[in-house]
């Protein structure tokens, strides 16, 4: 497909999606819902074929040598499929925020003024690797009354397609438009570009993936965009502390899982309590191949527990490590004096995605709520629960780090707008 094929097809596209978002804006809400329950059905009949696309997509991975992550991202396993089934489903129960008038007012006037949750609109989401992708989007489109189009990373496009499949054929059942999801069939870069210079027909961009792509977007979009950059996210065990909790906080946080944003990527300690925790949590690490970059303190207790068999595991720590999301078992440890330098840390260092902290103290735990400046803040609970379907959206768009309209996991809410309506009785103004 050559420039000016890829150009008419994108815009196509984006017609035939503001199209159906109109249609999709007054749907009623048993429609939306018998969509997204058809869409959990067809997932779970359809795993054979989904397993046999996937098989395809990762085929194509490993023989282009892409990195244990990205492969690992790249899974459609049959319990990956259940989890987007759920989230369907999960949706469908859920209230249908859109109509809903929030704030009513009586104004001296007479009129009553309030604000009106409605649909953005169109969305187009550019994302890498992960095909679950496809459904999350598609199943909030659905449930928020939007059009969406949906460009998904070269190396899933197999999967995508069956998936995206899959979402059309549930719309159509359910008497919906299928144009109201649309996947991108072209792996051509150029798609990217002209997606998201399309005001006319795309009202936001939401790009999830790798820092370039997110810069790229950010960068040459002409719509709005929603996005965050990267994941560093922080565990501060703080003095005093649950030190048994931290260190099973410190363990999920780094090693449920490698790849994903929410992973925690730097440990901060607070100096009373290094002593005993960090020999505990760096056996851990270490048993489980995880490199600890550290600061010269925490290198130090590290280096003198007995128990830790790996000191290779073991190495200082660079001022580019304090920034770093690796997504990778490498994690940057530094022990600080107490919460006030552990904030300063982590808002000078963080991405502002989530940053948590481990304390028995009530007053610390309030203020690294109310001080620390990222999108989701925690106490006493692991950062890998920073997602839409762990927080109850059913699912989720992406994470945003922006302070404009949405902020952390974005789902049904942060696809919507809110518009004044005024209701009067014949009033005039004098």
């Amino acid at each position: 497909m050559n420039a000016l094929n890829v150009a008419e097809y994108i815009q196509t596209l984006g017609l035939q999606a503001k199209t159906a978002a109109t249609l999709m804006a007054r749907a009623s809400t048993a429609t939306k819902n018998i969509a997204l329950r058809s869409l959990a059905t067809l997932l779970r009949e359809n795993l054979a074929q989904l397993a046999s696309e996937n098989a395809k997509d990762l085929a194509r991975a490993q023989a282009a040598g892409l990195s244990a992550p990205m492969q690992d991202r790249l899974k459609l396993t049959p319990q990956v499929i259940e989890t987007v089934a759920l989230g369907c489903e999960q949706l469908a129960a859920m209230p249908d925020v859109i109509g809903e008038i929030i704030g009513m007012k009586q104004q001296p006037s007479g009129i009553r003024v309030g604000q009106m949750r409605v649909p953005i609109g169109v969305f187009g989401m550019i994302y890498e690797s992960r095909p679950n992708v496809t459904i999350e989007a598609a199943s909030l489109s659905i449930k928020s009354g939007n059009a969406c189009i949906l460009r998904g990373g070269s190396e899933a496009i197999d999967s995508n397609r069956a998936l995206a499949a899959l979402v059309q054929r549930a719309l159509l059942q359910s008497g919906l438009p299928s144009e109201a999801v649309q996947l991108v069939q072209t792996t051509d870069r150029e798609a990217v570009g002209q997606l998201i210079s399309m005001p006319q027909y795309v009202d936001v961009v939401i790009p999830r993936g790798g820092k370039g792509l997110i810069e790229r977007i950010s960068r040459e979009a002409k719509v709005p965009v929603i996005k965050h950059l990267d994941g560093n996210c922080h565990v501060y065990v703080d003095a005093p502390c649950d030190v048994a909790m931290a260190v099973r906080i410190a363990d999920n946080g780094k090693t449920q899982k490698y790849s994903p944003c929410n992973a925690v990527e730097s440990l901060l300690v607070a100096e009373p309590v290094a002593a005993e925790f960090l020999p505990l949590i760096g056996k851990i690490y270490a048993d489980k191949g995880v490199e600890m970059r550290c600061d010269a303190a925490a290198e130090r207790v590290l280096l003198a527990c007995a128990a830790i068999k790996n000191v290779a595991t073991i190495v200082p720590a660079t001022e580019q490590d304090w920034f770093e999301e690796y997504l990778a078992p490498i994690i940057s440890i530094k022990v600080v004096a107490g919460l006030d330098e552990a904030i300063a840390h982590i808002n000078h260092y963080s991405s502002h995605h989530t940053d948590a902290i481990i304390s028995t103290h009530h007053l610390h735990a309030q203020r690294f709520l109310r001080e620390v400046d990222s999108a989701s803040v925690m106490v006493n609970a692991s950062p890998r629960f920073a997602d839409g379907f762990e927080f109850g959206l059913g699912a989720e768009i992406g994470i945003s780090t922006d302070k404009f309209h949405a902020r952390g996991p974005v789902g049904i809410e942060g696809l919507t707008s809110l518009k004044y309506v005024v209701l009067g009785q014949g009033e005039v103004r004098t």
